[in-house]
């Protein structure tokens, strides 16, 4: 699993490179920017809802990548199309190095021991749900409901994703249900730039 998790991702990382060539995004512009943002994630990206996802400390390529699949309508959601479809390029750069400047961290709940993670998920989303790779997003302390629905998403092709898609349509709705509360229940906190 993790060598097609690795072999996969080469085509999402040349998407990456093209959106973010030539741009330096700036945290204080995206500051400004997230303004717009902060009903739904938080100033600093904490989430404020349960089915909107945490986003501080997102590694700044996964940021840019996600806005700009909402911007090119290879990923829809009611909300983040419209607010991403009159983004630029570099408002996207912006957004990201502003988001991706928060430091995310996580920790297991007493309960939890590595050894236990969900190990399909651990080799790209970590056991503690903070991403070894560029092209996942943390997972630590999300809801239960936002991840039973993105993987269930994954699962029916509603969301589309080299690795995600296959590996969630092999997943029962217990199995679902597993990861999701095994990440939900991860402590985690986004700590502000200072």
């Amino acid at each position: 699993m993790l060598k097609a998790c690795i072999l996969g991702l080469g085509g999402v990382f040349l998407a990456q490179i093209a959106v973010a060539e030539g741009l330096t995004g700036d945290p204080e512009a995206g500051r400004k920017l997230a303004s717009q943002c902060r009903t739904c994630h938080g100033i600093e990206g904490m989430a404020k809802m349960p089915i909107v996802p945490h986003i501080g400390g997102e590694n700044p390529a996964y940021i840019e990548h996600q806005l700009t699949a909402f911007r090119e309508g290879r990923r829809v959601h009611e909300m983040m199309s419209v607010v991403a479809a009159n983004l630029s390029d570099q408002a996207i750069a912006d957004l990201a190095a502003w988001y991706s400047s928060q430091t995310p961290m996580a920790s297991l709940a007493p309960s939890q021991t590595a050894e236990n993670a969900p190990e399909a998920c651990t080799a790209c989303h970590g056991a503690d749900g903070i991403a070894l790779i560029e092209d996942a997003p943390n997972l630590a302390g999300e809801t239960v409901m936002y991840i039973d629905t993105q993987l269930k998403a994954f699962r029916t092709g509603k969301r589309q994703h080299d690795i995600m898609s296959g590996i969630a349509a092999e997943m029962s709705n217990d199995d679902i249900r597993a990861v999701a509360e095994w990440y939900s229940t991860v402590q985690f906190k986004v700590e502000p730039v200072q």
